[in-house]
């Protein structure tokens, strides 16, 4: 191998660490807040209040001497007294506490009997033992009615995932494939209600479902998602706008109908815009807060997860556990569907890159 050769092996796998690394510190910088949440949530309210705790659930270490739990610290043994080991810390068992010389004992030699050591107690780290509180889940559980909760989140999810596909796909197939007098002005318009603040059309759309016998269910949150909406209508229009036209024409000639070719043609190839659209709708709704309290205050018995932990955290907010432990509950549904979700995803990008 010449000089620059391996110069260039080098600078190649110079240049392939470097990418790993920041891909690592950007991975772990982003993770880190979540892991916060899980060692939080497993924690007790004075675990989390302690001074100088670990961020992980821990708890001190003690020793049972003389009847009594006493506390454990990490103790240079070239300050103690009769030790032969000059170069080691231990963790010993505090008997009396001192300024200047303090007693210990030995865990792990009980038979040496109490020794003093020439250390201020108050100077010394303490070693802690990882210590899960498995119970704040248990609790957050019961409290809340947590398999209530996930059916009413979860079918509010599912029914308005149905309507959006429905809805959406139809009208993204109708501005992709039709041509009609005004199409792309109509289009203009559905495209700029993205732009249309939620708050200005709050109160007449209140008012009307509040006349018809609406509020209070489930049908003003489900029903609008079968009339569709703008982004997902644009996202599905574009991908639809991919697929060769003469696809269509091959299938008319065979005698397909227009929704025969919808059905046999554009949906089979569309399954990363459809999935694209499901994992996002269906996240959307999960966290969807605003529209289930104001349509659904009144009925408790139908709040979904997102408005039960609100109140949930006004209640416990003083217990920071209990808080963490209820979000990440509500999170694995939705954790779980974007790990699945993910294999898809790279499948149809695979399979449209090698058709087209």
């Amino acid at each position: 191998m010449n000089v620059s050769t391996r110069r260039s092996h080098l600078r190649e796998t110079a240049k392939s660490f470097s990418i790993t690394g920041s891909t690592a510190l950007l991975l772990f910088l982003f993770l880190s807040p979540f892991a916060f949440m899980v060692f939080t949530s497993l924690k007790t309210q004075e675990q989390i209040s302690v001074i100088g705790g670990p961020i992980w659930p821990a708890k001190p270490a003690v020793y049972e001497y003389d009847g009594k739990q006493v506390e454990m610290y990490t103790v240079p043994m070239n300050t103690c007294v009769g030790s032969e080991d000059n170069n080691s810390n231990n963790n010993l068992a505090l008997i009396k506490k001192g300024l200047k010389e303090s007693t210990f004992v030995d865990p792990d030699d009980p038979d040496r009997g109490e020794f003093v050591c020439a250390v201020s107690w108050r100077s010394l780290s303490r070693p802690w033992q990882f210590a899960p509180t498995w119970d704040n889940y248990k609790r957050v559980w019961d409290t809340i009615d947590y398999p209530r909760l996930m059916w009413n989140t979860t079918m509010y999810a599912v029914l308005t995932t149905i309507g959006v596909l429905f809805s959406c796909t139809l009208v993204a197939y109708g501005f992709s494939r039709f041509d009609f007098p005004g199409r792309d002005f109509l289009f203009i318009v559905l495209i700029a209600t993205i732009f249309l603040p939620a708050f200005v059309t709050l109160i007449p759309t209140y008012t009307f479902f509040q006349k018809i016998g609406w509020v209070g269910t489930w049908l003003p949150l489900i029903v609008p998602t079968f009339f569709g909406n703008a982004f997902d209508v644009f996202l599905l229009r574009q991908y639809f706008m991919t697929i060769p036209r003469e696809l269509d024409e091959a299938a008319m000639m065979d005698g397909a109908s227009r929704f025969r070719v919808l059905w046999s043609v554009i949906l089979p190839q569309s399954y990363p815009a459809l999935l694209a659209v499901t994992v996002f709708h269906i996240v959307y709704a999960w966290n969807d807060y605003f529209g289930p309290l104001i349509y659904l205050s009144t009925s408790r018995n139908k709040w979904p997860i997102s408005v039960a932990l609100s109140t949930f955290n006004g209640i416990y907010g003083a217990q920071p556990q209990l808080i963490q432990a209820g979000a990440l509950m509500a999170l694995i549904a939705p954790l779980i569907l974007f790990i699945l979700a993910q294999r898809f995803f790279v499948r149809g990008i695979v399979i449209t890159g090698v058709e087209k």
